[in-house]
């Protein structure tokens, strides 16, 4: 295994790429063509040298310009501190808001009935953001516990001192609808163990919206782990991987011996991590465009490089997850092929979904690449928290218009 982390980065390029920042409806749809100003609109980003780690390449990309500082709680942040709770759909007279909402209109800062839930549902999840800070959710983040792991179906922005709100999430443990523990949480107990589902997974939640293709890419790829694991030299069948509950993502991936497969390919971007992120933090890197086999996949890219790091295990394992799949080699992308990938433009439709004053999410797709956009609202804000792009696959590629996001 080579592992390279360079020691300055070189090459900059300027994408040409960006998205629009006007507010439009909540559930908007629209085609626009590529020299329109969403694609003119210039974003400062540049590629630089990659870090490599076995099928594993990762190109950071920095971003001239100040930036924002971060103003966001995480998921794993909210849930340990205990400042944000989720239960199921049927519990939600058990969530308890703090405090009242600011700028509450009127019900002038009292905090309004909580929404009626009718029983437990396998798409819906219920949260609370008590803290003093909004929250970011990320698409592919996992919550744990209930009568079944869930994973969060797209990125959001959560107000500080919410009202309970209506998660929309897929279930990752198909076969299980009996409550575990009452209580959710994060994927891990400790940040070195995070994990969100890798981007196949995460790829159907967001593009799909299907509840069994999701189960599908869940079944894919812990066959694919195990299946890289035995090809190390470890049976299938060993006393190690008989009890990994093979419905479960989360178990799977946490089963010690197929955690210490994907910590084989994330340890070198992820034990050195304090002075890869510090290097990180110079060149003012503020998201990363992801290769597996040497083919570009996906790019990850959020608005200051605090956000960055508080990610950065979390994304490094589900990509170092990615990069055991079966898949035929490429070529090894250069640093000119990772900013094309970023600088394609995203003409097409869009859709647009959004919480007036608090955040806006759109989807563009051209034909061969998918682009998501969180869009902070909030007083102060007015920029682009979090940008996921990926190359579609597959049946996610031939389909010609995307779902209307709900």
């Amino acid at each position: 295994m080579r592992n390279l982390v360079t020691s300055r980065f070189l090459q900059i390029a300027v994408v040409a790429a960006a998205v629009a920042a006007s507010f439009g409806t909540f559930h908007q749809r629209h085609a626009y063509g590529a020299a329109s100003p969403v694609d003119q609109r210039p974003s400062g980003f540049r590629v630089v040298a990659p870090l490599e780690s076995g099928n594993l390449l990762l190109f950071p990309v920095v971003q001239s310009g100040k930036l924002p500082g971060s103003q966001f709680i995480t998921l794993d942040e909210g849930i340990k501190s205990g400042e944000v709770e989720v239960t199921e759909a049927g519990m939600v007279r058990g969530l308890i808001r703090r405090r009242p909402a600011q700028g509450a209109g009127p019900h002038n800062g009292v905090a309004r009935p909580a929404p009626e839930y009718r029983g437990d549902q396998v798409n819906t999840l219920v949260l609370v953001n008590n803290s003093d800070k909004p929250l970011l959710l990320l698409a592919g983040e996992i919550v744990t516990g209930g009568k079944q792991d869930r994973v969060i179906a797209k990125d959001r922005i959560v107000p500080a001192g919410s009202n309970p709100i209506d998660l929309g999430v897929f279930c990752i443990e198909p076969g299980r609808w009996t409550e575990d523990t009452a209580n959710f949480g994060a994927s891990a107990k400790t940040s070195a163990q995070s994990i969100m589902v890798q981007p196949t997974v995460r790829e159907k939640a967001m593009v799909a919206k299907d509840q069994h293709q999701v189960w599908d890419s869940v079944h894919g790829a812990i066959g694919a782990v195990l299946q890289a694991t035995s090809s190390a030299g470890v049976a299938v069948n060993s006393p190690d991987l008989t009890n990994i509950g093979t419905t479960s993502y989360v178990r799977a991936m946490q089963n010690n011996v197929l955690s210490a497969k994907v910590d084989e390919v994330a340890a070198p971007l992820s034990k050195s991590r304090e002075q890869i992120l510090e290097k990180l933090r110079e060149e003012h890197a503020v998201g990363v465009v992801v290769a597996i086999r040497g083919e570009i996949v996906w790019a990850d890219l959020f608005s200051d490089s605090d956000l960055l790091g508080r990610y950065w295990t979390k994304l490094v394992r589900s990509y170092a997850a990615e990069s055991l799949t079966d898949g035929q080699q490429h070529s090894v992308p250069t640093i000119s092929d990772a900013q094309h990938f970023l600088d394609t433009p995203s003409g097409g439709t869009e859709t647009s979904f959004g919480d007036v004053g608090v955040y806006r999410y759109r989807e563009l797709r051209s034909g061969g690449t998918e682009t998501f956009v969180l869009e902070s609202l909030l007083p102060g804000t007015g920029y682009d928290v979090h940008v996921s792009k990926l190359k579609l696959r597959g049946e996610l590629r031939r389909t010609s218009s995307p779902v209307i996001l709900r």
